[in-house]
């Protein structure tokens, strides 16, 4: 019994790998997406991480315009 379920199995899973292999790739797209990922440059922001400083000057600055009370007041739980 154990025999013939890993046999149905297998071959379930060999007739779905052929059936998603036999798509072809349309060549220009391959070569489109090759050049697009070869141009991608990562920004600035990325790759600065902020200063301990900075975090506490927008912390501030959040407390003084309100926004910290209004996320308090906005997630207060109920």
């Amino acid at each position: 019994m154990k025999v013939s379920m890993i046999a149905l199995t297998f071959a379930a899973c060999v007739t779905t790998v052929s059936a998603f292999a036999s798509s072809p790739v349309d060549a220009n797209v391959a070569s489109s997406n090759a050049r697009q990922t070869s141009q991608w440059v990562p920004s600035q922001a990325a790759v600065h991480a902020k200063t301990r400083a900075e975090v506490r000057q927008e912390l501030a600055r959040a407390q003084q315009d309100g926004q910290l009370a209004a996320l308090n007041k906005l997630y207060q739980g109920s």
